[in-house]
Order: structure tokens, then sequence, then C-alpha cells
């Protein structure tokens, strides 16, 4: 596939300025500009895939009645954690 090009983007002199002082050795500013639509579309595409699948969820428990309590889930979380603090601590 060919490359596209995008159209021009007017941004803030200093944030232009920001871009180019993090650019990498031999990185470009295009370069860095692609990366980071790259990595935003990456980041959009799994925020509305988590989104469809607690949606689906959702549904999913309406339908079959069965629901777990938030805080049933925090505690279970809650000992998870202090499972694992305990097991780092044990293993120093």
């Amino acid at each position: 596939m060919k490359a596209s090009t995008l159209s021009s983007i007017h941004v803030r002199p200093e944030l232009c300025q920001a871009a180019e002082a993090v650019l990498k050795p031999g990185e470009t500013l295009s370069a860095l500009i692609e990366e980071a639509l790259a990595q935003s579309i990456a980041l959009r595409q799994n925020q509305r895939e988590f989104i469809a699948r607690g949606m689906a969820s959702a549904t999913g428990a309406r339908q079959s009645g069965r629901y777990i309590e938030s805080d049933a889930v925090l505690d279970a979380l809650e000992q998870r954690l202090q499972d694992t603090k305990a097991l780092r601590k044990n293993a120093r």
C-alpha cells in the first residue's frame, strides 16, 4: 500500500518545540507524529472494544439475572493484593 499524506496540522509553537526536543537521534518529526497517531488509534480501538465487551457483559447479566455485587469484587481484589504483597515479602 502506498503511503498517504495527511493534511497539514497547525500546532502551537511551544508544542512543536517540545516535540522536536524529544526526538531520538535520527528520528524525524514526521516519524514521531506517525508513531503518536498509530498509538492514539490503537488506544481508541482498545477503548471501543473494552466498552463493547462491558456492554455485552451487562446485557448478559441482565438476561441471566446473575450479578456479582461490587463489594464482593472489591473484596476479592483486595484479598488478591494482600496475598501478592505477602508472597513478595516472604520471597525477600
